[in-house]
C-alpha cells in the first residue's frame, strides 16, 4: 500500500512529519513501534524504525 500511495488504515496513524523530518512520513506498526519512511517517485525508503522514545 505505501508504494502504491494508497491510504493506510487509520489504526496505523500514518502522517507527514515536520521540522527536521519534513518530507518524511511515519506510521505506527504497533502502538509503540514506529516506521519512518519516504516515497520518492517509484522508490520507497524505509528510514528508521523503533519506539517513539528511540526515534524522537
Amino acid at each position: 500500500n505505501l508504494l502504491e500511495r494508497k491510504e493506510l488504515e487509520p489504526k496505523y496513524k500514518d502522517h507527514a512529519l515536520t521540522g527536521n523530518w519534513s518530507g518524511y512520513r511515519d506510521c505506527h506498526i504497533e502502538p509503540d513501534w514506529i516506521l519512518i519512511y519516504k516515497i520518492s517517485g517509484t522508490h520507497l525508503f524505509l528510514v528508521r524504525s523503533g519506539s517513539h522514545a528511540d526515534l524522537f
